[in-house]
């Protein structure tokens, strides 16, 4: 055995407890899958050092920057990233090598003495206030509110999982909204009191997945991991990210989408993807849907490409554009 088939692959991770929690997941899936040592690489990056609010760092990209360098520079063998925190646009030199089994992709709730959304919102005498460092979640919970008459404060807040909840422990906040995935990863999931359902509170596009980054001329490692990669997830995915690059829209703007795969006692046929744009205030939404097919065969990427583009052209048409602030109108 030669050297390259024998030492340790090096997988690039952010220093989180999340980031290192989610790619001490895929080492050892890797580890299985190839009879080969991994190791965490532990990369800082300008999403991590920064303190300013994700919407004014411009948010996309900015966990993944430091991560990509290191893989072109030979530094790491491959990256895991939150598919969420990636840009839209896939440099020709890097490859997304596996997006593995998604995760539950919904929002959670956290709030203080067990309470619901519904519950929190009911106490005519207090605005419950809520944490959240997403424009998208402000929108639609701002939205929420509205439609049971009542009004809640959405509150900008930054830092790890454990300082979002401790916003709600020390009483600073009434609740945080938070991925549930990253919860059920770190193994914090109970702490939720509310699951969101999607039909009102619509994920970030691609929320839930993991993606596995390679440079391009790696290809037998490319290949390798590739037996990793979820079909399902990643048609999903590709419908979701599709919509938000057509919107021209960042991952720090207030867009929310998923696509669920529908089947039927066979298997899964059709593709349905939902979108949603809003005002942070929630005071004006616009969300839509459309459905298609499932595709043929895992390279098959037109379909949900296509639904992505279509349905973010008819989302425009009824004024999705202006009310995303990261736009170029």
């Amino acid at each position: 055995m030669n050297d390259s088939t024998t030492r340790a692959l090096r997988l690039g991770t952010r220093r989180s407890k999340l980031a290192m929690a989610q790619s001490g997941q895929v080492a050892e899936a890797v580890r299985e899958l190839t009879g080969r040592p991994v190791e965490l690489v532990e990369i800082t990056t300008y999403g991590d050092t920064s303190r300013e609010h994700l919407a004014q760092i411009g948010g996309s990209g900015v966990f993944v920057s430091a991560l990509r360098d290191a893989l072109l520079a030979g530094e790491i063998d491959f990256a895991v990233h939150s598919l969420k925190d990636l840009p839209t646009t896939q440099p020709e030199t890097l490859t997304l090598a596996a997006i593995p089994v998604r995760e539950d992709p919904r929002d959670a709730l956290i709030a203080r003495d067990g309470l619901t959304f519904e519950q929190l919102t009911a106490d005519e005498d207090r605005v419950a206030r809520i944490g959240t460092g997403s424009p998208r979640r402000m929108a639609q919970l701002n939205a929420w509110a509205r439609s049971l008459g009542r009004r809640v404060e959405t509150v900008p807040i930054r830092g790890n999982i454990d300082t979002r909840i401790g916003f709600v422990e020390k009483g600073e906040l009434d609740a945080v909204v938070l991925a549930a995935a990253g919860l059920t990863r770190i193994g914090r999931i109970d702490e939720a009191t509310q699951l969101l359902s999607p039909d009102v509170i619509l994920p970030a596009p691609g929320q839930g997945a993991l993606a596995i980054e390679c440079a391009a001329v790696n290809v037998d490692l490319i290949a390798r991991l590739a037996e990793l990669d979820d079909p399902d997830t990643r048609a999903a995915v590709t419908a979701e990210r599709s919509l938000l690059a057509a919107l021209e829209a960042g991952c720090s703007a207030p867009v929310g989408a998923l696509a669920d795969l529908q089947a039927d006692e066979q298997a899964v046929t059709e593709l349905h993807l939902r979108g949603v744009v809003g005002t942070t205030d929630g005071s004006t939404l616009v969300q839509l849907s459309t459905t298609g097919h499932v595709p043929a065969s895992p390279d098959d990427v037109s379909t949900p490409l296509n639904m992505g583009h279509e349905l973010a052209a008819e989302m425009l048409a009824k004024g999705a554009a202006g009310l995303m602030g990261e736009r170029a109108l």
